[in-house]
């Protein structure tokens, strides 16, 4: 049976797999566009067994826990054209929780991690919430032999900044609930990317966001659409 293990690099909360990490993780088990739900925090370190069905869904389990299921999937999503590198790193500087990162250690958008640990994404809006966008640098050791990110790398980058777009300018606890992407085009390490995101409203404990990757020349190389769950008080 197969089997998968989030390492602790790739951590959300201090304790468990950071969401689109996990998601990617699942996702390399179904061809083509992916939809992946997290039903409970994914274990660090740890043999999980994948149940692959004839009908190309998949499940994760944690003993009798269900971690995660994914199924194959298409996506429809209206992506907004590509901010500039320049408004990307306009928005960067506007980050809102720079000084109270409720997860600062998380792989994507901690800003508590050693240099180059993570991948250091801080969207902030560049004129306002309806976009939020920072630059994204990829580490070289992030990408395989021909220097192309690797597709579990950017499941991660499609998760966390769909957080911020879909809460808005008010910032609360929040977890990924499911995340739903598409790569389009293999995505260079070493070039400096543009990810951006908006809002796509909210239904009652659930907010969604959008996501997207785009080279300099404002060219979509991946995107998501992604659910998050507010927690409750």
């Amino acid at each position: 049976m197969p089997q998968l293990s989030i390492p602790a690099r790739f951590n959300g909360p201090p304790s468990s797999g950071n969401g689109g990490y996990s998601c990617g993780a699942v996702a390399a088990f179904i061809d083509g566009v992916a939809r992946v739900r997290l039903h409970s925090p994914p274990p660090l370190d740890k043999p999980l067994p994948v149940y692959v069905a004839t009908d190309g869904s998949v499940e994760v389990f944690d003993g009798e826990l269900l971690v995660a299921s994914g199924f194959p999937a298409s996506l429809q999503l209206d992506v907004p054209p590509a901010p500039s590198l320049e408004q990307a790193r306009r928005g960067r500087e506007n980050f809102p929780v720079l000084d109270d990162h409720l997860y600062g250690t998380c792989f994507v958008c901690g800003n508590n991690r050693p240099h180059a640990d993570g991948l250091a994404l801080y969207p902030g809006p560049v004129d306002d919430w309806s976009l939020l966008a920072c630059t994204w640098q990829p580490a070289p050791d992030l990408a395989d032999d021909a220097g192309m990110v690797l597709p579990e790398i950017v499941w991660s980058a499609l998760d966390c900044p769909g957080c911020y777009a879909a809460m808005g300018d008010a910032m609360q606890p929040v977890l990924l609930g499911e995340l739903r992407a598409s790569l389009l085009a293999p995505v260079p390490a070493a070039e400096e990317l543009i990810v951006y995101a908006w809002p796509l409203g909210r239904e009652g404990r659930k907010l969604y966001g959008g996501v997207a990757i785009a080279n300099q020349s404002g060219v979509v190389l991946a995107c998501s659409h992604t659910t998050w769950i507010t927690l409750k008080s």
